[in-house]
């Protein structure tokens, strides 16, 4: 089950990305990490922020309210939410 925690008004949860996919969509829950599939190609930081992108839409708020703060360069990656709550961050990204 995907973990979300809520620190101070924002929301930390887990990604798992997986980048040159056929298209961009959500693919389930790899342990505790939302799984992402990303046509972007992990250089150059591109598959980062196609994943900010995607999440950022899939929550309804601006890219700039989304950031990577773990796994840079890493298919695994922690992800902050600034202003959301759990229950609507799960709304939003589990079917």
């Amino acid at each position: 089950m995907l973990q979300v925690t809520e620190v101070n008004g924002d929301v930390v949860f887990k990604v798992r990305v997986m980048p040159r996919s056929s298209k961009n969509c959500l693919a389930g829950v790899y342990n505790d990490a939302l799984k992402i599939r990303l046509t972007a190609a992990p250089l150059e930081g591109k598959a980062n922020e196609a994943c900010r992108a995607f999440l950022a839409k899939r929550l309804g708020v601006p890219r700039a309210r989304v950031e990577i703060v773990g796994g840079h360069t890493s298919r695994n990656k922690v992800v902050r939410a600034y202003g959301l709550n759990a229950e609507k961050v799960l709304k939003a990204l589990m079917p």
